[in-house]
């Protein structure tokens, strides 16, 4: 039956009411904080483009990580900073890396927290792409080893998650054979599965330092108006082996995230990027919009759409607003 029987304002007369039928709610425990960092001592650099977010040096880092875990933040996602680039991205496969220091000490200072790794090239090659170089653009197959060979250290050293954003076709089997080949069976693949090439990642490629210096990321990472080939980005990667999948960016692409959720039954990521991030903040600076309720709120509907876990450079500012409920 229709009006005046069934009012729907009901049930949204109170504050407690609301809650009471509330279909979503965020908290810390979906949340995954990424980190960037870099080589040094007692190393805490702002990234201009994105205020609250810092380079750290592994001393650092070390203190930041223990502040997230106390704060209740699950995992973290770590990007490095090289000491120096090649065509060939060596240091993202050196044992000795940034990253791979990195997870080192995470995993002893604070062992309970989950630490997910980029995998990629972009960071550490001289051309800023993710891959090898051929004739103009990357090739995918040479690529293929040195992504998998990158996981495999990060594992060695410890990392519970390795997570290819590199885009390349077949790279999450050569991660699967690569770790369980050399004894780590367990440790988990979070595949970019659906990773467009937006024009978001601004600021992330500041603070990563891995704009491409020539052309651009097209011809691997998605074009922005396809939502089918999305889908079958993610089955292919799920029939490799990829435990979680993700989409990125989020904000823009909720329909992908909701396809995704009604179309797979395996756990599923989205990164709320940079560009998200600091557009909110440059709004809430201005005071034309209340940072706290515009994060929430964006946070809310990534949850709504269907991801099990969210990245977001948001987690320690959540994390802080939660705990002073």
């Amino acid at each position: 039956m229709g009006y005046p029987v069934n009012r729907m304002r009901r049930l949204r007369r109170s504050e407690n009411l609301r809650k009471m039928v509330r279909e979503v709610n965020v908290t810390v425990d979906d949340l995954i904080c990424p980190l960037f960092v870099t080589h040094g001592l007692d190393v805490k650099l702002q990234v201009p483009s994105m205020p609250g977010v810092f380079h750290y040096s592994v001393d650092a880092l070390v203190k930041e990580a223990r502040e997230l875990n106390d704060l209740g933040i699950p995992a973290v996602l770590l990007f490095g900073l090289p000491s120096g680039k090649d065509d060939f991205g060596t240091e993202a496969y050196s044992p000795d890396g940034i990253v791979q220091r990195a997870v080192r000490a995470l995993k002893k200072a604070v062992p309970e927290l989950v630490v997910i790794t980029d995998v990629c090239l972009c960071e550490y090659t001289s051309h800023g792409h993710c891959g090898v170089i051929r004739n103009g653009d990357v090739s995918n197959d040479e690529t293929l080893e040195l992504i998998a060979r990158t996981a495999l250290t990060h594992a060695q050293a410890g990392a519970d998650v390795v997570a290819p954003s590199d885009m390349m076709d077949g790279r999450v089997l050569a991660i699967r054979d690569t770790l369980d080949e050399n004894g780590f069976p367990d440790v988990a693949i979070m595949s970019y599965s659906a990773k467009f090439a937006s024009a978001f990642y601004g600021p992330f490629r500041e603070a990563a330092g891995c704009a491409p210096q020539f052309g651009d990321r097209a011809s691997y990472q998605m074009d922005p108006p396809n939502r089918r080939e999305a889908m079958r980005e993610i089955a292919l990667d799920i029939e490799e082996g990829a435990d979680v999948v993700m989409v990125k960016p989020a904000l823009a692409y909720l329909d992908i995230v909701s396809d995704a959720r009604a179309a797979f039954d395996v756990p599923i990521a989205a990164y709320s990027v940079s560009g998200e991030y600091s557009m909110v903040k440059a709004a809430a600076e201005r005071g034309f919009i209340d940072e706290c309720r515009v994060a929430t709120e964006m946070l809310t509907c990534i949850k709504r759409a269907g991801a099990d876990m969210i990245i977001t450079y948001f987690a320690r500012d959540f994390a802080t607003w939660q705990a002073e409920v």
